[in-house]
């Protein structure tokens, strides 16, 4: 990786330091120098992921967080009940913590602060290297850049156009456009659906190379990256800067929070993980 997205965060990973980096569009949990957990507003939670995905029912979840979330340990809860596998929590929160890294490592973010000792509520549950989750980053804002490069369509009301003549969308394509009234945004249309907030983007912009989404006018301060990202340097994001030694945990559970979940696995296999996810884009 030629450049860090995160200075901080690469300083972080070499103290193998254990705490919480915040950032203005989101938060990273770091375990040993590993990400454990990401969790970003733009994102929509675990939680979010697995009960409007269909794979939880809502009463499950809630029953999860209620009887083991004070004790972090809402993910072995559902493996030891048999709400879901452990191989499926962990494709699950592998993908929650990508998409929300994604957002909480934008470019011009404001200030970074890293609390040494905080901890997620509900634990880790699958470390990633911090290097492989810059690298994951680059990447997706790569794709994004090639698919239409008119990063506006990110953060705008995503808007509709009503061309005679356009490419049929696909099904998933459908059901995102069913919600393009003007007024949410595609973070807003991610939520509705209950899917990852990049994959959202990836088909506005594709949508928006094929006519079906309108491209917003520029503003006077557009740049390369979307309004949710502005083009300001990172300055505040260095190893010297804010760096509270404040211990503590995390706000107790809620229902509706992003899930932070126990570890189930000391010998992650990142690689396999990482090829289930890709296989699973190339489907979308």
């Amino acid at each position: 990786m030629r450049a860090a997205l995160s200075p901080m965060l690469v300083h972080l990973a070499a103290r193998r330091a254990t705490g919480a980096l915040l950032r203005g569009s989101g938060t990273l949990y770091l375990r040993d120098g590993d990400v454990v957990h990401a969790e970003s507003p733009v994102s929509p939670g675990l939680d979010v992921l697995l009960t409007l995905g269909g794979r939880l029912p809502a009463e499950g979840w809630r029953e999860a967080v209620e009887r083991a979330g004070a004790r972090r340990q809402v993910a072995r809860f559902l493996v030891d009940n048999g709400r879901l596998t452990r191989g499926e929590l962990e494709v699950y929160h592998l993908g929650a913590l990508y998409d929300a890294a994604f957002f909480a490592l934008a470019p011009g973010s404001g200030p970074a602060r890293f609390r040494s000792g905080l901890s997620h509520w509900l634990g880790p549950v699958r470390p990633v290297p911090a290097e492989d989750l810059q690298r994951e980053v680059l990447r997706r804002r790569r794709l994004l850049e090639d698919l239409w490069p008119h990063p506006e369509v990110d953060a705008a009301p995503v808007v509709r156009s009503r061309q005679a003549v356009l490419p049929a969308p696909t099904r998933r394509q459908r059901a995102l456009l069913e919600l393009a009234d003007g007024t949410r945004t595609p973070a807003d249309i991610a939520r509705r659906l209950g899917r990852p907030a990049f994959h959202v983007l990836i088909d506005v912009r594709r949508l928006a190379a094929a006519g079906h989404v309108q491209t917003p006018a520029p503003g006077p301060a557009s740049s390369s990256r979307p309004p949710a990202f502005p083009d300001s340097p990172d300055s505040p994001d260095s190893p010297d800067s804010a760096d509270s030694p404040t211990s503590g945990a995390a706000p107790p559970p809620s229902p509706v929070s992003a899930a932070r979940l126990p570890e189930v696995s000391a010998d992650p296999d990142i690689a396999l993980l990482l090829r289930i996810r890709d296989a699973l884009e190339a489907r979308l």
